[in-house]
């Protein structure tokens, strides 16, 4: 059998239906994001980046990128091992311990990836809670997703954002069996936020266990950038905060917190834990320094803040039709996926602008989108220009103005 004409004829199906992903091959220059060298052939040898999750550059802030090369020269590049075998450092536990600190809680577990922290925490206490289930929103990330999978415990699907659907089945459940809600803050591709308080409300009335990823909240929201949940001052209701170090903060890693118990519990029985390579010392100090930064500077969320509502302006202005939210993220409709794939390569090529499209499975199809994530770093001509080349190229290309 020819495994690789297989291979290449789903590869085929995707690039007819315009979902084939193709990565742009970048040079992020530290000190001039969003400016990045690009090694495509056909697109400008310097463009501004669009769509990074770095969401107010921390992967570049002079005082990151000092704490890594110190860090580097103090304990070297990599960890060892896994945290069991040789790979927990000092680094990891003051990391830890800076985070339970953001989040108000007991203790904290780092993961190497946002993605592993959702699957293996949720793998995890669902395997090992017996009779437990897990309630899912229904836009939860692919990490929460095949973390339940992966757990084989029983799963309900709720109504997105929707506490009252959320109640309906929590109440339809045995009264006895261990009940998860999992659920995200900021929700990437629509931008839209959760009801928390609410949320919360309805897990606490069924004895249910809250369960919020933050990851695209956490150093953007509340006075310490501890995420929507600090911003509303409902942390101590909330079971487990995930988070990650691989958007705000700059770096990479994802981590969990709550009682020290329930962080016991997943480091001692999570698969995705126990068998891992930790994260290297390095990239711990240099999360830990961000997380430090913005506990205590506001400035570059409320400059981030001036730039998203000056592009959400200008959008308007222009008639480009983008989905109204709460949030940093503004999705810009296409909702066709050749058109969509056309126009971010038109945006490199033409214009030096960096923008990934978005398309199924990432979206439900019919719903593809560009998605911007305005920096405090992005200036006022950046933005214009962006504006400019989006006004020129939805005259070119008979793009909808309507957003619904």
């Amino acid at each position: 059998m020819d495994f690789d004409v297989l291979f290449q004829s789903q590869i085929d199906a995707l690039k007819e239906e315009g979902n084939y992903r193709i990565f742009a091959e970048l040079e992020r220059k530290s000190g001039a994001f969003p400016k990045a060298k690009c090694h495509d052939d056909d697109a400008p040898d310097e463009v501004t980046v669009w769509c990074s999750n770095d969401y107010l550059g921390m992967g570049q802030h002079e005082s990151v990128t000092k704490a890594f090369k110190d860090a580097v020269d103090m304990y070297g590049a990599g960890a060892g091992g896994t945290r069991n075998i040789s790979g927990t450092n000092h680094a990891h536990k003051l990391l830890e311990a800076e985070l339970a600190d953001l989040h108000g809680k007991e203790s904290a577990l780092l993961f190497t990836s946002g993605y592993v922290s959702n699957w293996a925490a949720l793998g995890t206490l669902g395997a090992r809670l017996p009779d437990a289930v897990i309630l899912s929103d229904e836009l939860n990330h692919a990490s929460m997703i095949e973390g339940i999978r992966h757990s084989r415990a029983n799963k309900v699907i709720w109504r997105h954002n929707d506490p009252e659907d959320l109640d309906r089945k929590l109440a339809a459940l045995p009264a006895n069996s261990p009940k998860i809600v999992a659920f995200e803050s900021v929700y990437s591709m629509d931008g839209d936020i959760a009801p928390i308080a609410e949320i919360l409300d309805v897990c606490e009335k069924h004895g249910a266990m809250s369960y919020i990823d933050e990851v695209h909240a956490v150093g953007m929201y509340g006075p310490r950038g501890g995420g929507v949940a600090e911003r509303e001052g409902l942390m101590d209701r909330i079971t487990l905060i995930e988070g990650t170090l691989g958007k705000a903060y700059g770096v990479v890693g994802g981590y969990i917190t709550g009682s020290e118990a329930m962080c016991d519990f997943i480091r001692s029985f999570s698969s995705g834990f126990i068998f891992t390579t930790a994260l290297p010392p390095a990239v711990a100090a240099a999360a830990r320094t961000s997380i430090q930064h913005l506990k205590q500077s506001d400035q570059e969320r409320l400059l981030q803040r001036e730039r998203v509502a000056y592009l959400r302006k200008r959008l308007d202005q222009e008639g480009i039709p983008h989905l109204e939210n709460p949030s940093h993220i503004i999705p810009v409709m296409i909702k066709d996926p050749v058109k969509c794939r056309m126009l971010s390569d038109y945006l490199m090529q033409r214009y030096g602008i960096y923008v990934q499209p978005i398309n199924y499975p990432t979206v439900p199809k019919g719903t593809e989108r560009l998605r911007f994530t305005p920096s405090p770093l992005h200036s006022i001509e950046d933005i214009e220009h962006l504006v400019y080349a989006l006004k020129d190229l939805w005259k070119q290309c008979a793009i909808s103005h309507a957003v619904a």
